[in-house]
């Protein structure tokens, strides 16, 4: 609560505060931005998330945020079917994308295994990766997954787990190599590390 603050202000602070990583005075100041700008913009913004919030989805194939179903990635006849990288989350796509190092298809997991946050592997799209080895169509037929989750404690986990899972299925599982510090986020290295992990990926 702000003592004193519009009840409308309130909301939209209270709101905003919901958001990763935003604390009361971010919210306040978001709130202060937004109504102190020009030319539409709450109502732009509010267009925005609505149009988010309806238009984009689940890709069917990887799970990828998308407009369209399958995504551009998993649509594109270019893309080599038969590797497939799994990530973490779409940032963590979006990373490797721009490292152009990569000619495969992907598959986000939405998170990693974190048992004391009560994140199994239901919470994430594991049943989705496996059906997708699994295919029978020698066209969608997988022969390599590499397992590009985050070089921390829930990532390794989670490359440990799937590789156990994967490996059953006879297809090859590797790893990215270690070009990304322990402790840190694919979203945000540079690209020059992400290429070099990507082409030294090994056997998990």
């Amino acid at each position: 609560m702000i003592p004193g603050a519009p009840e409308p202000l309130q909301r939209l602070v209270a709101e905003l505060g919901k958001l990763p990583g935003v604390g009361e005075k971010s919210a306040l100041r978001l709130a202060f931005h937004i109504l102190r700008a020009e030319g539409g913009y709450a109502d732009s913004l509010a267009e925005a998330i609505r149009g988010a919030v309806t238009r984009v989805r689940l890709c069917s194939v990887c799970c990828a945020l998308t407009e369209g179903d399958p995504c551009a990635i998993c649509a594109d006849p270019r893309r080599e079917a038969g590797t497939v990288c799994v990530v973490e989350g779409v940032g963590d796509l979006l990373a490797v994308e721009r490292t152009r190092e990569f000619r495969g298809r992907y598959h986000v997991l939405h998170g990693a295994l974190s048992p004391l946050e009560g994140v199994g592997p239901e919470q994430l799209r594991v049943k989705e990766l496996l059906a997708r080895v699994g295919a029978p169509e020698p066209e969608r037929a997988v022969r390599e997954v590499i397992l590009a989750t985050n070089p921390d404690i829930e990532g390794e986990a989670t490359a440990l787990y799937l590789a156990r899972l994967l490996r059953p299925a006879g297809v090859k599982v590797t790893r990215i190599a270690q070009g990304v510090p322990m402790g840190g986020d694919l979203e945000y290295a540079d690209q020059a590390t992400l290429a070099r992990a990507i082409s030294g990926r090994r056997e998990a």
